[in-house]
């Protein structure tokens, strides 16, 4: 009898184990190839096609994104065995996802600029530090600049995150991923720059964001000029005798009115 029940306590843990490893993430080498299912889901349940977002549907999908959140928290994007696509389109992803975080932890809120006040020893919202990934805690603006911006030189991803603002690029209502990245990212800064909430371009004269002169040098180091980077995307170019000016920044809140 007690053989029988130590065979059937193995047989139990065991298949205990199995159903565990069934539902962990696909384990490749030295990399967890993550999917970002959940938060595709989340986007296109709770981000209109303005670009506006739906804060308390994500507050009661709480559960939904604090899952996403786990499993970019356990993965390795610094794995040789992800490609540059992989590796960049993670790092959107988690800017995006864990900004949203960010918002519906302290939801309800006027902009992303207010959840900075009464956190001591931090000079920006950004710089709290309340993302793990791979091990490493890390804020907002390590991702941004020292990961996003340095490692992979391309000017687009100013189209792809979102600063959680109305003055941001829309956050898009599906998540980036690594087989459609190139398209998703000329895509973002193509609705970016012909966005007329955002941007105003015509052949005299240009009213643009902000990003474009924060961030002047990535525009140049793509195109050579900010105009010229302009003019890439634009539906009507701007002359070379067009004026360029830069609106104003609106901090509040990207909530859905």
């Amino acid at each position: 009898m007690i053989s029988r029940f130590l065979l059937l306590s193995f047989l139990l843990i065991s298949c205990g184990q199995l159903l565990a490893c069934s539902n962990a993430p696909m384990m490749t080498g030295d990399s967890t190839h993550v999917s970002h299912a959940i938060w595709d889901t989340l986007l296109h349940r709770h981000v209109k096609e303005s670009g506006f977002v739906d804060y308390k549907g994500m507050q009661r999908d709480s559960n939904m994104l604090n899952s996403y959140l786990s499993i970019l928290s356990a993965a390795n994007p610094d794995a040789k065995t992800w490609s540059r696509e992989e590796k960049m389109a993670f790092w959107i992803n988690a800017y995006n996802a864990f900004t949203v975080k960010l918002i519906v932890a302290h939801y309800p809120v006027e902009s992303i600029k207010d959840i900075k006040r009464g956190i001591p020893f931090v000079n920006t919202v950004w710089d709290i530090k309340f993302i793990r990934i791979g091990g490493k805690k890390m804020d907002l603006n390590n991702i941004e600049h020292g990961i996003l911006r340095p490692d992979f030189k391309d000017a687009r991803v100013h189209a792809a995150i979102n600063c959680a603002s109305y003055s941001c690029p829309q956050l898009r209502n599906e998540a980036f991923v690594a087989e459609r990245l190139d398209a998703q990212l000329e895509d973002a800064m193509r609705k970016f720059i012909n966005d007329p909430l955002r941007n105003k371009v015509t052949a005299q004269k240009a009213e643009v964001s902000e990003i474009f002169k924060w961030f002047k040098g990535d525009f140049i180091r793509d195109a050579g000029s900010v105009r010229k980077y302009l003019n890439r995307f634009a539906n009507e170019k701007l002359e070379k005798s067009g004026r360029l000016d830069h609106l104003n920044y609106r901090w509040d809140l990207n909530d859905i009115k």
